[in-house]
């Protein structure tokens, strides 16, 4: 998936007990980021199509005055895709070797949704990994009581041979994937282009795709972030699309205020769904001018 990269671009990968990790990161002119520069690692939600692609509008923003990072996560882009059930632990053993093999901590960490709450989780574990957490809709899926596995839709994603309908026909085709970000990912429909489109179909689209996104869908990575929350020590900001569906605005509020020490600031964006960063992608640019290493 490379071609979906801002030009300058190139794919590296490394192994991880759970498999091999593609990432991208500037390489090639126009980007001359300083040879000591600060590194910056963005992570990508757990949605069906999900890749690296997800923030690109934005990390290109950064990429000469940073060592910009984007991995695809293991089960998504054009990272391994082990057949398995997924779980929490995979994720934060995952991103505990790839901070340690790739960067050199402490670094700032964008990540969005889901994998924002995971972070938060293994930055109560390993604070000694992060500066800075920008994060954008931090979710467990079960925050306060409010448990998606519970839900009709996680109960069908986990029948087996329904659930590989469900994905082949809610995500691994063109009108399901521009459905998905119609419905519940963007506010507004007029913001989804072709590339987008074509960039979430080509990672729903990879072989075993549908095992990460399933155990998503099913509600095995659901957990409460409201428990974490308050043991977080890491400065974070926290930017919040006001019409995010999937966990929204008031959620955000009632997270925020279970840690106000570490929480430097909650910042709603207008007019934006669950990804602002691929929405609203210069808005995004600017508030995190404001904030990275304040």
């Amino acid at each position: 998936m490379l071609n979906f990269q801002p030009p300058g671009f190139q794919q590296r990968a490394i192994a991880t007990s759970l498999g091999v990790v593609a990432y991208y990161t500037p390489a090639a002119p126009p980007w001359q980021p300083p040879s000591d520069a600060p590194t910056l690692v963005f992570l990508h939600s757990l949605g069906g199509g999900s890749s690296a692609y997800e923030w690109s509008k934005v990390y290109a923003a950064f990429a000469n005055q940073y060592s910009v990072i984007a991995p695809d996560l293991v089960g998504w882009g054009q990272s391994a895709h082990p057949v398995r059930d997924y779980r929490v632990e995979d994720y934060l053993q995952m991103l505990t070797e790839f901070l340690e093999q790739v960067c050199h901590p402490p670094t700032v960490v964008f990540a969005a949704s889901l994998t924002a709450g995971i972070v938060i989780r293994l930055a109560i574990q390993r604070p000694d990994l992060f500066r800075q957490l920008i994060l954008v809709a931090p979710s467990g899926y079960g925050d306060f009581g409010n448990n998606y596995a519970q839900s009709l839709s996680a109960q069908l994603a986990g029948v087996p041979g329904l659930n590989q309908l469900i994905y082949a026909l809610g995500a691994a085709n063109e009108l399901a994937v521009r459905n998905f970000l119609e419905q519940f990912l963007f506010a507004r429909r007029d913001r989804i282009s072709p590339e987008i489109v074509a960039a979430y179909l080509a990672s729903a689209t990879q072989m075993n795709a549908q095992y990460a996104a399933l155990s998503a869908l099913k509600g095995d990575l659901c957990f409460d972030l409201a428990y974490f929350f308050p043991q977080l020590t890491v400065p974070t900001v926290l930017l919040w699309g006001e019409k995010a569906w999937f966990s929204t605005l008031e959620t955000g509020k009632r997270l925020a205020s279970l840690n106000p020490t570490a929480v430097q600031a909650l910042i709603s964006i207008p007019d934006a769904g669950v990804l602002p960063h691929l929405e609203v992608p210069a808005v995004v640019v600017g508030l995190v001018q404001l904030w990275l290493n304040a």
